[in-house]
């Protein structure tokens, strides 16, 4: 009752608000894929520019990406900034953190590989969803956000790698240390002389090098980074939280990105390449870039009224990209 009164005082106003929820709920149930890029008359919604005009637009992106692969790829091949103390044995002889002593094993899923399915997996839905939208600004959005999305989280991630860095599971194995156990007193530093660093190492350079940059996951990174982004995008096609009870196979495409994603971080775990945290780490880091990113790209994130629209370059609220 009191809702039929409020709605009896407020009658102009509820009309209007009433007939106008009522038209976007309906204009959501009626789009297979979730609302269309059209939001405003006048807007050259999909309609493809010159490639004179994308350049110039796109053009200092296009160098900032390039500029931050240099550098990302210059730190991935440096050599660990820091020097990490750890210890390998108590004096009786026991070892000290057994977690590192692994055997060193073959990744389940190659960096390479993780990348690739990270970018092109999303790439080839964004453009999959074309048939519908048939928008080139949605769909230049989509790939760009999605690059920003990766190559500032492989940027970020790798310098962490570089200055922080840590031990992997495998370390010791590769690290083969000769320390004989009569002569720790001599050559160990610390409370009683249980701590070393990467001197006492007889192993293979690159694969001590490796070693010692376990933190935080290249994999975890790049998959969320790639597959959240791609999960977002997926919600604002198919409006899984709208205004209306949707279907639940949308749901279950909403969240195989993610499954994707965590399916990716934890191999690393099976093949003994990382520690739980360190796909923990990398992780936030990739989902964190994926939410900047695709925010940097359309209207908003979770408004299922706007999440859809593409931004232009100009300060205009409900573009749909360049004129």
């Amino acid at each position: 009752m009191g809702f039929i009164t409020r709605a009896q005082q407020d009658d102009g106003n509820t009309s209007t608000n009433v007939t106008t929820t009522t038209k976007t709920h309906d204009h959501l149930r009626n789009d297979g894929l979730g609302a269309k890029t059209n939001l405003s008359a006048g807007d050259n919604v999909g309609k493809m520019p010159s490639f004179g005009k994308w350049i110039k637009s796109s053009l200092l992106d296009l160098v900032t990406m390039l500029c931050m692969g240099v550098v990302g790829l210059g730190v991935y091949f440096a050599s660990p900034a820091p020097t990490r103390s750890f210890p390998i044995f108590f004096q009786d002889g026991e070892i000290v953190y057994p977690q590192f002593a692994y055997p060193l094993r073959r990744n389940i899923i190659p960096i390479w590989a993780a990348a690739l399915m990270a970018s092109l997996i999303p790439i080839s839905l964004i453009l999959l969803t074309q048939i519908h939208n048939r928008s080139f600004w949605d769909a230049n959005n989509a790939i760009m956000g999605l690059l920003y999305s990766l190559i500032t989280a492989a940027v970020f991630q790798v310098f962490l790698k570089w200055l922080i860095g840590g031990l992997r599971p495998h370390f010791l194995t590769v690290c083969k240390p000769r320390v004989p156990v009569t002569t720790l007193e001599e050559t160990g530093k610390g409370l009683r002389n249980i701590m070393f660093d990467r001197r006492i190492c007889m192993g293979n350079e690159k694969e001590i090098n490796d070693s010692l940059e376990s933190f935080p996951s290249g994999h975890s990174t790049a998959a969320f980074a790639g597959f959240v982004f791609l999960a977002l995008y997926l919600n604002s096609k198919l409006k899984v939280w709208s205004n209306y009870h949707s279907a639940m196979w949308k749901m279950i495409v909403l969240w195989a990105p993610i499954l994707g994603a965590t399916l990716i971080a934890a191999s690393l775990t099976i093949d003994e390449f990382h520690n739980w945290y360190d796909c923990v780490a990398g992780a936030i880091i990739g989902s964190i870039m994926a939410f900047s990113a695709y925010r940097m790209v359309y209207t908003s994130v979770w408004d299922y009224r706007t999440n859809h629209i593409p931004l232009s370059r100009e300060s205009k609220s409900f573009s749909n990209g360049p004129n």
